[in-house]
């Protein structure tokens, strides 16, 4: 691994090559597990970077470049190919390793489920490529129309640091499927595992320039936000990030924008749920990631009959799926880090700010080494707490009562997001209606954090607007033309 992050220093990747950053700048990545610096020689790409990989792109997307006479078949093929060399042990490992030491995701997990998850969104945006369908009315008062879909053309990605390599599949799999071209930025927290995918995508057949990747810090994502030759732009991040890039986008070319924001996913476990399967599911939306993902489930409600029997089987699954936290690197290790110095702050001042708002349950213990924090539960929090009402993103939830179904929809409501929202109950109807009431753009019943790459996955409220997945997220890389044709 230490020749890969070698080979990768002080590098961008723009038309199929690693070449040298123009910027001059610097990003270092730390190692949260033990503290020390993986490598202290990123490049931080700057406006000349991006201006360079912009001209790329808009020379690929050109009428008559290899990229755009490409068959649909031949696209789909291209995106197959990427994801049989993900899924190649050597470059899986590698993957797996580069972003388990640049956010302490353990590595198993990695291993396990994000790479092969990735690898099948490639092969699902795969099956799109001839299926963009438009439309053709017939002839009315002499004239006939065809409406078609065309690709954007010149896109570009603004990731998170949580799940980057999962990230990219999200994103550039529609992208490409459209006939379209990105510009990817990694996290500056994540930036080594990108910079690896990129090649791999040469090595499956894309024409220089079709996808690139330029790492580099906020700075960077505010100049693709406001770059005037960028046609569209999607981000996922905070609230805050994504209303800088909506105005930005807006004050320049009027780019497309799509925002995956952040989230307070509330939890209802009603007291005809099965309760073990309630319980697993509930911790496994706190503790998965550590907490660190944007549809957590950091809001429980409990119905008062089964309250206190939920509550022991929830924190019972808690504890048994943290037992194994330790080295990310460690094949045994279960439960890792926060990302960095930064996010293990912010938790633990949520942690200590909820010790004086509420009553904890379980956690709030400070690591000697390494940003490790334990699952931390707090119950009966006041009406307008912290660690009740803002998103954290760590292992930190807050169980409370409710009475009845009423009562828990207005509970669950009253946030400024809308993202996901789970539900546990064994009354079939009942669930229904308690799903069409909760203000989330994904609603899961029995069950949770279920993303599907064949859904659409997006937010409402100020967990922002448009869907990835599905073929919603396809069409958000077109434009529409309609041709009318005089009989």
């Amino acid at each position: 691994m230490e020749d890969v992050i070698k080979r990768l220093a002080n590098k961008v990747y723009i038309n199929n090559e690693y070449v040298p950053s123009v910027g001059g700048k610097n990003i270092t990545v730390v190692n949260p597990a033990t503290e020390q610096i993986v490598s202290s020689d990123v490049a931080a790409a700057g406006s000349d970077d991006l201006d360079k990989a912009v001209a790329v792109a808009e020379a690929v997307f050109e009428p008559g470049s290899p990229w755009r006479n490409m068959t649909a078949t031949q696209r789909c093929h291209c995106l197959w190919k990427l994801a049989e060399l993900l899924n190649e042990p050597e470059n899986a490992e590698t993957i797996a390793r580069l972003e388990s030491v640049s956010f302490g995701k353990p590595y198993s997990t990695l291993v396990k489920n994000d790479i092969g998850n990735a690898a099948n969104q490639f092969r699902y945006f795969a099956g799109w490529c001839d299926k963009i369908n438009g439309d053709f009315q017939n002839s009315d008062q002499g004239f006939t129309r065809i409406v078609k879909r065309e690709p954007v053309g010149v896109s570009a990605a603004i990731i998170a640091w949580n799940g980057p390599t999962v990230s990219i599949a999200m994103k550039a799999g529609p992208c490409l499927a459209s006939g379209s071209v990105m510009i990817l930025k990694p996290s500056e927290k994540t930036p080594l595992g990108a910079l690896f995918i990129a090649d791999l995508f040469r090595q499956a057949g894309f024409p220089p320039g079709v996808f690139q990747v330029l790492p580099g810090d906020g700075s960077l994502g505010a100049l693709i936000s406001s770059h005037m030759r960028i046609r569209k732009v999607s981000f996922t991040g905070s609230v805050p990030v994504g209303k800088k890039i909506q105005e930005a986008a807006a004050k320049s070319n009027l780019k497309r924008v799509t925002l995956e924001l952040g989230g307070k996913s509330p939890v209802v476990i009603c007291d005809d749920a099965n309760l073990d399967n309630a319980a697993l599911w509930s911790a496994m939306a706190i503790t998965l990631n550590s907490g660190q993902y944007c549809i957590a489930g950091s809001r429980v409600y409990v119905q008062d009959g089964i309250y206190d029997a939920f509550v022991e089987k929830y924190l019972q699954n808690i504890k048994q799926m943290s037992s194994r936290m330790g080295d990310p690197s460690d094949p045994q290790t279960t439960y890792g880090t926060v990302a960095d110095k930064l996010q293990y702050d912010r938790v633990n001042g949520y942690i200590a700010a909820g010790k004086e708002e509420a009553d904890i349950l379980t956690g709030g213990s400070l690591s000697d080494k390494g940003y490790f924090v334990e699952p931390t539960v707090f119950a009966n929090p006041k009406k307008d707490a912290k660690v009740y009402k803002e998103e954290i993103f760590g292992p930190v939830a807050v169980v409370k009562r409710f009475h009845s179904d009423d009562e828990v929809i207005r509970l669950a409501n009253d946030t400024e997001y809308g993202l996901m929202a789970s539900v546990f109950t064994t009354n079939l109807g009942r669930g229904a209606r308690l799903c069409n009431a909760i203000e989330a753009g994904t609603v899961c019943l029995n069950t949770s954090l279920m993303i599907s790459v064949k859904a659409p996955f997006g937010g409402v409220k100020q967990s922002g607007y448009g869907s990835e997945g599905g073929l919603e997220s396809v069409l958000a890389y077109t434009v529409v033309k309609t041709i009318v044709v005089k009989d």
